[in-house]
């Protein structure tokens, strides 16, 4: 028995143990969406991990009013960081006051460190029926702020597709849209790439199970996919399980290189150069 429960005491120290470092890319890219107030390392850690794989700039990512606050104060204060800021899908529903949350949103949202709106949309997978009005009502208000700020809106799209391009249509999009974690298919790929948006392509994309969106990653425009950690969440093969951090992007571009039958200096280019277009210079 206690040789048993050691074993288990060794696996489970090491699926929280982190990955170790990828070898660095040659050509830098960025992580186009992470969450470095969920993850262990200090900021300052983080950022050097990363930059130590040529992952050199980090978008951090608001879903709530603290949290986007928190990373307006970090992207101001660390050249590596640009900040987006949002009420997410998912707490939308739960507030008490979505009115107040937003004003304080479109507060933060005039910053300049603020590169963009989200992640906002729809997410019909954990939010049940009595809560969709109030993400939607969540999701337009964030288009008008993205809009009135001129940036980027990036979206959380769970099983809503549909209804994504349905509020997007009636609204009229900003002249900049991120698909955040790409969750489509080939035809839906190609659908959102035909408007103009960015598909952004997280760990996930190498599960085996992924096969719908690999076939999405596969028709993707180059110019128009970016790639992101979802961090700590979504950590890539062979490190499923593990916590998941922005040095990590290594993975998930050198499989996309490989899924496109691409050179990965080319495709970290080309994410390099999106990012740049889509968030603005660092």
């Amino acid at each position: 028995m206690r040789a048993m429960a050691t074993r288990r005491q060794t696996v489970q120290r090491k699926v929280n143990e982190p990955a170790p470092p990828p070898e660095p890319l040659a050509v830098p890219v960025l992580d186009s969406h992470t969450h470095l107030d969920m993850q262990d390392p200090s900021v300052e850690e983080a950022v050097a991990a990363a930059a130590a794989v040529g992952v050199t700039r980090l978008v951090q990512v608001g879903v709530d009013v603290d949290s986007s606050r928190w990373g307006v104060t970090v992207a101001e204060s660390q050249p590596e960081v640009v900040a987006t800021v949002a009420v997410h899908p998912n707490e939308a529903p739960l507030l008490s006051d979505l009115d107040e949350a937003l004003r304080q949103i479109e507060s933060l949202a005039s910053r300049d460190r603020v590169r963009g709106v989200g992640e906002t949309g729809l997410d019909y997978f954990r939010t049940p029926p009595e809560g969709r009005k109030a993400q939607e009502e969540s999701f337009r208000a964030h288009i008008a702020i993205a809009k009135r700020y001129r940036k980027a809106l990036v979206i959380h799209d769970r099983d809503a597709h549909d209804d994504v391009l349905r509020v997007l249509d009636s609204e009229g999009a900003p002249e900049t849209v991120v698909l955040h974690c790409f969750s489509g298919n080939a035809d839906f790929a190609r659908e959102c790439a035909a408007r103009g948006y960015f598909l952004s392509f997280a760990g996930n994309v190498t599960f085996k199970s992924a096969v719908d969106l690999q076939h999405a990653a596969q028709v993707a425009p180059r110019d128009q996919i970016l790639v992101e950690t979802d961090a700590p969440f979504l950590t890539p093969v062979p490190y499923r399980g593990r916590p998941n951090a922005p040095y990590l992007i290594p993975l998930t571009v050198r499989f996309l290189a490989q899924l496109r039958g691409e050179d990965v200096d080319e495709l970290s280019a080309a994410i390099s150069a999106t990012g740049e277009r889509v968030f603005g210079p660092w």
